[in-house]
């Protein structure tokens, strides 16, 4: 089954071209020149990858990486003819997997979008030496020993884990924590996380996995 990307970019004859050579791999191609179409479009199609323009008429892309990150993890590039290394890191910080600076070529374009999705689909099997989830018993397994978690905790691995290294604000681990959409705090999240990093710590016999980032949220440190 191919594969959906979309691509937001206001330079129309562009955004036709990396079109085009999307047609020619796996990728079924979308376009949107308006930033403020974005989010909601995001929503109802559900794409493989979006590769995301910097400056947009409309709702810009730091703007829209950001609202994005706040209901989907799904593989962000950035684009930007922007080359300042304060928008390189701002855009990282806020969810992108990878951040392409105009000009390019169409091909390497593509080769970066490959790489970051087999990238993505590695972490989502979890392919750590020695750690895994098992969704099915609610268990995390280090090097075969095991620990049992309870449905929010391994939603919260579950969703560091498909991202190993990257910072997740509070308000990301959130999202979709519950079915009953209840309301949660901070001070929730971090009960949590304590929990579950107490947990983790017990079957690593000392190895914290989970970090805090301080003012910006928690990531996930696989171990080598």
């Amino acid at each position: 089954m191919a594969s959906s990307i979309l691509i937001v970019e206001d330079e129309i004859k562009l955004a036709h071209l990396l079109g085009d050579y999307f047609k020619l791999t796996e990728y079924v191609p979308h376009l949107i020149h308006d930033g403020n179409q974005v989010v909601e479009w995001v929503k109802a199609h559900q794409p493989s990858v979006i590769l995301l323009d910097l400056m947009l008429p409309g709702t810009d892309g730091i703007t829209l990486c950001k609202a994005i990150r706040a209901f989907s993890d799904v593989p962000i590039l950035m684009v930007t003819a922007k080359v300042d290394e304060l928008d390189r890191l701002l855009g990282l910080e806020l969810g992108a997997d990878d951040y392409i600076c105009k000009p390019f070529s169409p091909r390497e374009v593509v080769a970066r979008v490959k790489t970051v999705m087999r990238r993505v689909q590695s972490h989502h099997t979890l392919a750590s030496p020695g750690f895994s989830l098992d969704e099915n018993r609610l268990v995390a397994v280090f090097n075969g020993t095991e620990t049992s978690l309870t449905s929010v905790e391994f939603q919260l691995i579950k969703r560091l884990a498909n991202k190993p290294n990257r910072i997740f604000t509070r308000e990301q681990l959130m999202q979709n924590m519950y079915s009953d959409d209840r309301i949660v705090n901070n001070r929730t999240i971090d009960s949590h996380i304590k929990k579950l990093r107490k947990k983790l710590i017990d079957i690593t016999l000392g190895e914290d996995l989970i970090q805090s980032v301080y003012g910006a949220g928690y990531r996930l440190v696989l171990p080598d």
